[in-house]
Order: C-alpha cells, then structure tokens, then sequence
C-alpha cells in the first residue's frame, strides 16, 4: 500500500520496529536455555534480514527496538508524566496469577481457567500491590470518538464493547449495624423484587457484615474462592456456590429486610462489588435462588413470558405506586423517588476497568519509582533516565511474587531522590503493551536524544494515515494506544488526541486448514519459499489467498499458479523490449483502461487478491492478441511494482529506464475507453424525436450536445433558437427545450 501511494505522488513514511520485551521473549529464552539481552538481538537479525528479503518499504534508520535503552528511557520519561499528573498509581488488586508464569496474567491471557502458555495449569488469584494507568478516566470520551474514526467496523464494535457503557442507577441497602451496601444495576425498575444481596467475596464489608457463627464457613468459602481466576468466575459454572453471612440489608423500595450472601460470580472489578439480586428478572439470581431456595417475587408482567422474564418491554407489578408503568418509565421514576430520599442516583458504569501495568518479571522496562520510608513512591529524575535494566545471570522468576530484579542488591538499593535517605528501587518492569502504547510518536524521530518526539517531525508525520494490524489487538494495543494518545494531548505533549483516524484489520493466514502452530509443526518459515520461489512470488500469493479483511489457506501447491503469472510478464516485458512499436488494437486498449480503473480501486480498498485477478486477465488478453509492445506493458509494470517490485524494477530497467520505476507516475485511465464502443443517443427537441447520433460510451453533456447541433438533421429544429434546458441521460437520451 505504501509503494501504491509512493507511485500515486504522495510523500511516504513506513518504519519498521521490534516489540521484544514481555513475557513470551522472557519464557522462550529460558526454555531453550539462553539470556534474552542474548537471544533478542539474534532474533532481531533474523527478522530484519528476512523482511529486507521480503522486499518491505521499510525506513531502516528509523528502525526501533523496545528493548533498546534509548527507547524505553522514554517508556520510563511517560510513566513519570502519568505519574505527575495523577494517571499512574499503585494499589492492593485481585489479579489472575498463573504459578508456571509466576506472575500477573490479563484476563484475556486466561483461556478456560487455565495459562493461555501452559494450558495444562491452572490460574489462581492473588492480591498483590499493582501500578495501573487510569484509563477509566478516558472511558466515555474513548467510547464517543469511535464513532468518528474510519475504522473496520468489526475492530470499532470489539472496543465499544470492551469499554462496555451501562446507564443504570447506584442504590444503597442500609444495614442495622449502620453500614451501607451500595449496588449498581442497569434495572432500577425491579428493586421492589429485589428478595437478596450478593456481595464479592472480596468486598471491604464482607468481615464486618459476617455473623460470629456464620464466620467459619464464610472464611473457607472464601479461601476457595481465591484459588479460581477470575476470568473463571466472570463466566460463571452452572451451578451456583455461595454462603449466607448470616445478616441483613433493607431493601430501599419496600423496606424489607433481605439476607446478604457472598457468592464467586459477583467481582469486585465489576460494578460496586455488590449486587441487588431479582431472581425473577435475571438468570444468574433465579438460578441461585433455585439453589438456595431463597423468595422470588415477580414485579414486571410480560404476557406469554415465564420465568425469569428478562425483558424491558414488560409492565410493573408488586412495585407500589409504580405499577402499570412500562419499565422504562418506571426506572427514571424509581430512581428519582429513591434519590430524594438519599438511597440513590442515576449513575453511568463501564465494563472497562483501570490498565495493570506492572509485571513481576525480568525482561521489561524498570517502572522508574523509588520507594522511601520517608516520602512514599518517589519519581525517577528525568535527568537520571533511563533506570537500565540490569543484566543478571539468574533471571528466573520464583513464587514470591517479586521480580527477580530484588535480588540484585548493587541495583536495588537507591538513595531517595527527595531527602537522600536510602530507598528501594520498583522492582516491577511495566506491560509490554505500554511499550507499543506509543512507539508511532517514537518512529519520526529516533535521531532525538534529547526528546521523545521532534515537535515539528510529529506536526508533519502524524497522526498516522493509514493504520493496518490484525483484530487481536482491538482491545489491547490499539485501545492503550487511544488512551496514551488522549492523555499526552491533556498534558500538553501533542497536538491530537487520536493516534489512528484510519484503520484497517486483516484476516489471519492459515496453514493446510489449521492454524499455524509451532506445536503443529505447521508454521511457514519464508527463507525456503524465498529461496524456492522468489519474494515476488511469495508476496504475491499471500495477497491472492483470499479478501485481505478475511485471510486465506496458505496451500504448497496453490503458489505455482502466481509464478507462473510472474513468468508470462517476465516473457511479455523481454518481448516489448525488443519490439517495434504499434498502436494497441481496440480490445487490448480497453481491456488496458479497464485494468488500470480497476487495480488502482482495488489497491486503494486493500482488495489485493482481485486487483492481482484482474492483471493476470490483463496479461492473458495481451498474450492472446500478441500485443507485447512497451505501450501495452510499460503501464502494467508500474501497477504491478507494489505487489512486486524485484521483478517490475528489473523489467523497466530492461525496457531502457535509467531511473527507479518508483519514480514512474502512476497511470491514469479514461472512463469512455475502458467503458468500450459506441453507444446510439436518441436526441429530442421538445420531447419530439429528431434524430439518433453515436457517441463513445460514458461521453459528457456537453460533448453530447456538440455532437447533436452538428448534425444537420438536429440542428434544423433548433434552428437558432436559445437552448432553454437540457436534459440527459447517460449513454441514452438528449432533449434540447428551445
């Protein structure tokens, strides 16, 4: 895509990076044994070395590695900025910890309760002090801009609902012992069939609210809990667990005194960490109030629906002053009545919660804090930046839940920036992902030492224009990547907000049927294809596999039919060289314009596979008419060049070109030429018929009209008189009002 619009007349900037640190690098070294500041820079030769055989676009000097003291001193300068201004913190948290790992896991890193990179262990929670970013404070705004952007809309629909936007109401459940229990809910109109509370397991209140002789089975329930992950919990088993804590809240609508029970499928990341339980209108709470045999009281009536009727199309029953009210109504009412009682308020809750960025790993970026007794975390000076990371032989990490990195005395013993009394450095290195959080602002000035980013570089070059990456990082990446963005530009650092107005996602390339898989064995090294085949050759079949959003099956034997294509050209160009130059017959000229239009649409919309379809048709009409002269050939290989380049350069050198066919503009197409032959245009004059003209398809009014009045025949009825109106249809009918 960037050669295209290289060759289209645009200025054209395409970097190349490697995102090295994090887990996967750290796991892979130590599996076969090796020290990733080692092993990284290896593989980094080899990735660099096979995308240059690949033939990519790439600016190699502005090549950036995360790993890289240089880039991450930047990493560490915006995590102070956050730091400054309130956005990073640390705090106790629930967390999802795998014991292969020995460290934190994302949710989306826990598949069935299990490792997504051990499958075989089971992930656990734990409670550890972690920094995060607060990116809930961007939520409504990181919601509202995706309707702005020119996204795939299956990428902008996976972040709306990671975000995950609730208009609800937060109602308060007094106790008699005077706490109060607040609970979020999307359905304030069933309160009055509210029968129970849920609390977390983890909920602040749960010691408080539990009964001396309930306190036993509470405690163990809970040290149960705590060995399931939470991913886990958040789906839910179909049979529900939970224990009573042996008290009560009063329902706020009825007054009611209802028992309060701690059960796993309620999460402190969600909501209040409490929920208002209406077994007769939600599925999870009439299961658990099967199983409990605990009341359930019906308060929305939908005919013909049984229980629980979910819906919010029904009408209020049981609810007081509020029955007959459709549910809608009956909400904003509720919460209005519960409000000026001080038991309630509308409020606006998202599923999307605080970004963990801390890792008790070893291969990642020191966060840049010291902790002292006297003045708490203290920010790294600027001026001391970046905090390397040490090289230590014993990397591994162990089940403290404390990087490997304090057991390195020499480095972890600091003194205080503030008072000078001696501190301890944050062990923690920060998410992978805050590395890919910002390197797009990195790429335009890499030569800066001084600077994250050259002010006038980043007014040139960014935002960036045209984004393309794969849905699997919707909700990661390309989501930290607005946050980071958005915030920047409220500190004063940039000048948008939105680092990718245009984005595309494409499809995944799978192997013989299956996705590729080291386990599988089934993963395409390109060094052999290269070798065997070409990198034209191989470039260009992956773009044939099928529609770019989609993917394709990567198959030996379908790659012959795209050589075999290269070879015809290769045969072509050698036969234009040497031929006398003629005019192009009629079919091998229309069918030029029509591939022009048709590649260069194609190309724009990343419809690579039939825009590579159309030139192959190309060639077998120039084939079939022997029709190999540079006028036929000279504008196939500039359409051809940003599918493959080797090949369309080396062929316009054979053509006689001393320059770079990349300097060669891009070739233009007539509409009338590839629409083909004469079309018969019944003109009127005064809606009477007065005469039939043949014109080439798709030519203009005016040219019609020209047409028309020099035909005789036609211009008699005219006859000198002023065209008031005219009227036509393309390729059909003239009517001339005199």
């Amino acid at each position: 895509y960037g050669r295209f619009k290289r060759l289209a007349g645009y200025d054209v900037f395409e970097p190349i990076g490697f995102d090295a640190f994090g887990i996967h690098s750290e796991n892979y070294a130590l599996s076969i044994g090796a020290h990733p500041a080692k092993l990284i820079p290896q593989n980094i030769t080899t990735f660099r070395r096979q995308l240059r055989r690949f033939g990519g676009m790439f600016d190699w000097r502005h090549e950036l590695s995360t790993t890289d003291p240089r880039y991450y001193k930047w990493t560490q300068w915006l995590f102070l900025q956050f730091f400054k201004a309130g956005l990073a913190f640390r705090k106790r948290a629930a967390v999802n910890w795998c014991p292969a790992c020995k460290t934190v896991l994302a949710n989306e890193q826990v598949i069935n309760g299990y490792c997504e990179r051990h499958p075989d262990v089971r992930v656990e929670q734990r409670f550890l002090e972690q920094w995060f970013f607060a990116i809930t404070r961007y939520a409504e705004r990181l919601l509202r801009n995706l309707d702005a952007l020119d996204w795939s809309e299956s990428t902008a629909a996976m972040q709306r609902n990671w975000i995950g936007r609730s208009e609800g109401a937060e109602l308060v459940f007094e106790t008699p012992g005077g706490e109060a229990i607040t609970a979020f809910t999307t359905r304030p109109d069933t309160v009055f069939g509210a029968t129970y509370m849920v609390l977390a397991p983890e909920h602040p209140l749960v010691d408080a609210l539990t009964a001396d002789e309930q306190r036993p089975v509470v405690n163990a329930y809970r040290r149960a809990v705590q060995a399931k992950d939470i991913v886990s919990r958040k789906v839910g088993e179909k049979t529900k667990t939970g224990v009573f804590l042996g008290s009560y809240a009063r329902n706020p609508a009825t007054g009611e005194a209802i028992p309060i029970w701690i059960a796993d499928y309620v999460l402190m990341e969600y909501g209040t960490g409490a929920i208002m339980a209406v077994p007769s209108h939600d599925e999870r709470d009439f299961e658990f109030a099967q199983q409990f045999k605990l009341p359930i009281v019906q308060v929305v009536r939908l005919e013909g629906q049984a229980l629980p009727i979910v819906s919010e199309e029904g009408v209020l029953m049981n609810s007081g002053q509020f029955n007959g009210l459709s549910c809608r109504d009956g909400a904003q009412r509720i919460v209005q009545w519960l409000a000026a009682k001080g038991l309630g308020r509308a409020q606006v809750q998202y599923r999307l919660h605080d970004w963990c960025i801390s890792r008790q790993r070893y291969w990642g970026p020191p966060i840049p804090i010291i902790h002292c007794d006297r003045c708490g975390p203290v920010g790294v000076p600027e001026k001391d930046l970046p905090v390397e990371l040490p090289f230590i032989e014993d990397f591994r990490p162990d089940d403290t839940g404390v990087s490997p990195l304090a057991r390195h005395r020499e480095w972890y013993f600091v003194k205080c920036p503030q008072c000078g009394a001696l501190g301890r450095r944050e062990t923690d290195v920060s998410d992978t992902f805050l590395d890919s959080a910002w390197y797009f602002l990195r790429y335009p000035s890499t030569e800066f030492d001084d600077r994250p980013w050259d002010p006038q570089r980043t007014k040139t070059w960014l935002p960036v224009t045209s984004y393309i990456g794969g849905n699997e990082h919707a909700v990661l990446h390309l989501l930290y990547s607005r946050f980071v963005t958005m915030a920047l530009r409220e500190l004063g650092h940039l000048h948008f907000e939105e680092p990718f107005p245009k984005l595309r996602a494409h499809g995944l390339i799978i192997k013989d049927g299956a996705k590729m898989s080291k386990s599988r064995g089934n993963v395409v090294i390109p060094d052999a294809y290269i070798q065997k085949w070409g990198a034209d050759t191989v470039r260009m079949y992956l773009m044939f596999l099928g529609p770019f959003q989609e993917g394709g099956d990567f198959r030996d034997e379908g790659i012959t039919g795209i050589r075999r294509f290269l070879d015809k050209v290769w045969a072509l160009a050698h036969e234009a060289a040497v031929a006398k130059a003629r005019p192009l017959p009629p079919a091998v000229e229309r069918k030029l314009h029509q591939t022009i239009k048709k590649v260069t649409a194609d190309t724009e919309s990343l419809n690579y596979n039939t825009a590579i379809a159309a030139m192959m048709e190309y060639v077998n009409e120039v084939r079939s008419a022997e029709c190999g002269v540079r006028s036929a050939m000279e504008p196939l290989l500039v359409l051809l060049a940003p599918y493959a380049p080797h090949l369309a350069e080396e062929l316009w050198s054979a053509l006689g070109h001393d320059a770079t066919i990349f300097t060669a503009p891009w070739p233009g197409y007539d509409d009338r030429i590839a629409a083909g032959g004469d079309v018969e245009i019944a003109v009127q004059v005064n809606g009477k018929l007065r005469g039939l003209i043949n014109v080439p398809r798709g030519t203009s009014q005016d040219d019609v009209v020209k047409r028309a009045l020099a035909d005789a025949g036609i211009r008699k009825f005219v006859d000198g008189k002023p065209i008031r109106k005219t009227v036509y249809v393309q390729d059909r009918l003239l009517n001339l009002v005199v």
